[in-house]
């Protein structure tokens, strides 16, 4: 499982009649792979909530999310798996089945929700409009297999 976990300021995703919004907090682009299980997706739920990216008063990055009563809005995009190591189209074929990746990336946000996190998300597989005003910028890069 890949994610690019953005601290924002605010972001939204539009796909027809679905819109959401989120104001503080992370926008997580999330991809999942053809191997990832719950474990994996447990994995990038306990980062996600323990990144400490958020400014205390002495203006040093050492706060989480609920510290700072953050939100998340989690898109799915599995073009994160792309291998664009040969020739100039990426290959998707790591990338999971929709079925598999529908259920993992759906239980990623509920173990987010359980863990006490406001969680939004996206339409997984839609055609989405997403806006992201990234504060800082801070972007954190994440793998389960833990490449990065």
């Amino acid at each position: 499982m890949r994610a690019v976990v953005q601290r924002v300021s605010t972001s939204s995703v539009r796909c027809g009649d679905v819109y959401e919004e989120i104001s503080k907090g992370f926008n997580v682009l999330l991809g999942v792979q053809k191997e990832d299980t719950s474990k994996d997706a447990d994995y990038m739920v306990s980062k996600i909530s323990s990144l400490r990216v958020f400014e205390d008063d002495a203006g040093k990055m050492n706060l989480s999310l609920k510290d700072v009563d953050g939100e998340i809005l989690l898109i799915s995009q599995f073009t994160l798996l792309g291998d664009a190591r040969h020739g100039a189209r990426p290959s998707f074929i790591n990338a999971a089945a929709y079925e598999e990746g529908r259920l993992l990336y759906e239980y990623t946000a509920r173990s987010l929700r359980e863990n006490g996190l406001r969680v939004r998300t996206g339409v997984y597989g839609g055609d989405m409009e997403v806006t992201i005003v990234n504060d800082g910028p801070v972007t954190i890069l994440l793998d389960s297999g833990k490449l990065f």
